[in-house]
């Protein structure tokens, strides 16, 4: 069925907000926009005068079909080479959706993505729609088909298992920028033991290249072995320098809402560390340097203004 022009500015004037949700239930910002354009394509050929309220039509039909993703996607890590990892997003993508409430922020934050992997489907989509987008019970057991009641009982067992990891420090873009800018002049500083006063005792490191790049396969754990092997990571070499492709410039940046360092070579994007930060210090870190999770941050960053780097020429 064709579209009117009205029922094509329906569906963009949706477009954020869905890319928004898609992007937390999936961990995926490119998996979030081919949900939402299969969700135009459902708009497009559903009977739209038997639609009573579009937004939530769109939202249920959207909610099931990363339901669907999610499940097979699920199946395809258990081959994926090395630590798998959510997608980061740079500061002002409008696939971050709303961030003007705490919670908001929180449910985008790189930590709670890599917790709610431990969810259940149902659970993920219960949480990401009560907690970030603000649904009644109602409205999202409408969207998954299930009961009122069964729906309350799932968004608390899913609040209490992302409640179950670190309790997590609110920082503003400014605090965030000076964390990242402190955690880089330790990790280049050739010494472990400025590391080790910015760790946690109990600090993970993860990271994310799906075998593209040499790296751990499992978390680095604790606070002198996390610091012992980012010394490593951060000593250049020529070698080094001819795995990545040339010089690396960082930058201090806001990615999911926290502290992050952005690695760039000639205006690529070449990896994204984040910063998970708690009142003890900085409990884990997330190494993101897949080269198929970083386009969009690459248009991004390209599409925006950035002062100097901290580092050049590394």
């Amino acid at each position: 069925m064709v579209l009117s022009l009205d029922e094509v500015e329906l569906f963009e004037r949706s477009r954020a907000r869905l890319e928004a949700i898609a992007y937390r239930l999936l961990g995926s910002a490119s998996d979030a926009e081919d949900a939402v354009q299969d969700t135009f394509l459902r708009w497009q050929a559903a009977d739209r005068e038997r639609v009573e309220t579009p937004e939530a039509w769109l939202t249920k039909v959207l909610t099931n079909l990363c339901l669907n993703q999610l499940t097979s996607a699920r199946a395809r890590r258990e081959t994926y080479v090395g630590a798998w990892l959510p997608e980061p997003v740079l500061a002002g993508d409008r696939m971050l959706g709303p961030v003007d409430t705490a919670v908001q922020r929180e449910s985008v934050s790189m930590a709670v993505l890599t917790l709610m992997e431990r969810l259940s489907t149902n659970e993920r989509a219960v949480y990401v729609l009560r907690e970030a987008f603000g649904y009644s019970h109602g409205e999202i057991a409408d969207f998954l088909d299930i009961t009122e009641s069964n729906c309350q009982q799932i968004f608390r067992r899913a609040k209490q298992h992302v409640a179950s990891g670190r309790p997590r420090a609110a920082v503003d873009e400014a605090a965030a920028r000076k964390i990242a800018a402190e955690f880089l002049t330790a990790a280049t500083s050739g010494e472990i033991q400025p590391l080790i006063e910015l760790l946690t005792d109990n600090v993970t490191s993860t990271g994310d290249t799906a075998g593209t790049i040499p790296t751990r396969s499992t978390p680095v754990v604790g606070a002198l072995a996390v610091a012992r092997f980012l010394r490593g990571l951060f000593k250049p070499t020529d070698v080094k320098r001819n795995l990545v492709g040339g010089s690396l410039a960082f930058y201090a940046d806001v990615v999911n809402g926290g502290p992050a360092v952005v690695l760039v070579i000639n205006g690529q994007v070449f990896g994204v560390i984040c910063l998970e930060v708690t009142p003890e210090g900085v409990a884990a870190i997330h190494s993101q340097a897949n080269p198929d999770k970083l386009v969009r941050a690459t248009r991004q960053w390209a599409a925006a203004e950035h002062g100097e780097p901290l580092l050049d020429g590394w």
